[in-house]
């Protein structure tokens, strides 16, 4: 892990905290830092970000255009997306998950009625259509 912060809130923060309150064994690990310094700049370089947003967009745009009545709502930002599912008529958000991960694509039942959605950065538009296809695929199974 880690934190970048301005050094007027860094001063801040060394102000109002004992030495070792918000801290860990591995904190401020030279190894670590690099890393996560790397990642950022590959998060940068690479335009994932952008491309997260573009691609959320084009998957919340597909998953509302399913025309099936286990789907109440579709939200998210990004790639972190969530498909709530209108348990009352006897289908789960854990049954689509399992229907789905038998077509190979995985997918999480959350806080009940609620299917996270959250494909990798790195996603490919065809992979992302394909995982769209699985979805609507398994929901349109499960109301037949």
């Amino acid at each position: 892990h880690a934190c970048f912060v301005l050094e007027p809130i860094w001063l801040l923060i060394l102000c109002h905290c004992n030495i070792g309150t918000h801290g860990s064994t591995y904190g401020g690990n030279p190894v670590g830092c690099a890393a996560a310094i790397a990642a950022m700049e590959v998060v940068e370089e690479e335009g994932l970000v952008e491309r997260a947003a573009e691609f959320g967009d084009y998957l919340r745009e597909k998953l509302s255009a399913i025309d099936n009545p286990l789907i109440s709502q579709v939200r998210g930002r990004g790639l972190l997306n969530a498909v709530v599912i209108d348990e009352s008529r006897g289908i789960s958000a854990y049954d689509i998950c399992i229907r789905m991960k038998e077509k190979g694509m995985l997918a999480k039942p959350t806080q009940g009625n609620i299917i996270r959605l959250a494909p990798p950065l790195v996603i490919t538009k065809e992979q992302l259509d394909d995982c769209i296809t699985i979805f609507e695929e398994s929901v349109h199974e499960l109301t037949q």
